[in-house]
């Protein structure tokens, strides 16, 4: 595996971050960090008690900012990946700066603060871990290595909290495409009794590993499984058919519509789906496919041109 990594940038007009973003993300590079002259200028504000002083250089490099960065390996393969992920952003130039390892991590670090989600969860980098929690919040410690999970995009939110009002204590929770096991992790913080997450990305199991110890979390009570849960039946059959009380997918929606068909197999007769990555213009397309596969949406979410949903059997 490459030890240096390729930073991505790609400038990007204001008015068509969403698109970029959603893109990027159908094409299987969900590990965004998105700088934007607006947010930069939110996040001082509501901060501003933390700042003796405002970095002049910093702010007038966000001038008028808006960019996309991601990470790659800096070998073939990276290239390769990097390929698939522009599909469709032709248009756009990348501008890449090669990193050591140790400096993808700091690079990596200088995006990722503590994060409030809905009422109780407080998404915290481990390098940070010590500092105080807000009353009443469950802290959830990461460190996202390589692959999606920081909990800043959307779509991680809106599924978070649509978690935390769906979740009944010691609930079995079933995460498919759980990434950096972000959503699994969460379900156990806030009560679950086990939980399970499996991901087509054979990295995604020992980040979520990882992860899982940060949180005093063990295989006793997480496990991952890396394959294709709409491919392998043998993998479909250890996921507990039938046992889950709450079955997440926070992907895209060209992948949820067809897991929507079989969801229900995993539920419990009371369970929920909670569905979440779907970008705007393709909602409606959704929804549908759950209503045919016998689901009835219960609650809708949307934010920042992303839609999730929670849906119980009809």
């Amino acid at each position: 595996m490459s030890d240096t990594w390729l930073e991505v940038t790609l400038p990007v007009p204001a008015e068509q971050l969403d698109r970029v973003c959603g893109v990027l993300t159908a094409n299987g590079m969900s590990g965004l960090v998105v700088e934007e002259e607006g947010d930069f200028l939110r996040f001082l504000e509501q901060n501003r008690q933390y700042w003796d002083y405002v970095d002049e250089d910093l702010a007038a490099r966000m001038k008028g900012a808006s960019r996309v960065k991601f990470y790659v390996p800096d070998d073939a393969d990276g290239q390769n990946q990097l390929r698939r992920y522009l599909a469709g952003l032709e248009e756009y130039e990348p501008q890449t700066v090669s990193l050591r390892e140790e400096d993808w991590a700091t690079s990596w670090q200088k995006y990722y603060q503590p994060i409030p989600v809905g009422r109780r969860v407080y998404i915290v980098p481990d390098w940070m871990r010590g500092e105080p929690v807000p009353e009443g919040r469950t802290p959830l410690y990461l460190n996202p290595g390589l692959t999606f999970g920081t909990g800043a995009h959307p779509t991680t939110q809106l599924c978070l909290e649509l978690l935390e009002e769906a979740l009944r204590p010691g609930d079995r929770v079933l995460d498919l495409g759980c990434g950096s096991g972000i959503l699994a992790i969460a379900a156990l913080a806030l009560g679950a009794g086990r939980a399970a997450g499996v991901d087509i990305d054979p990295k995604a199991a020992d980040v979520a590993f990882e992860n899982a110890a940060l949180n005093g979390v063990g295989p006793d009570r997480l496990s991952v499984y890396a394959g294709d849960v709409l491919g392998d039946k043998k993998l479909a059959a250890r996921l507990k058919p039938g046992q889950n009380r709450v079955v997440l997918a926070n992907i895209v929606a060209d992948v949820i519509i067809p897991l929507s068909a079989r969801a229900g197999e995993f539920m419990t007769p009371d369970g929920v789906f909670l569905a979440s990555g779907v970008i705007d213009g393709r909602q409606e397309e959704v929804k549908a496919a759950l209503e045919v596969n016998g689901l009835a949406v219960t609650r809708h979410l949307e934010r920042g041109g992303w839609h999730a949903f929670q849906a119980v059997r009809a």
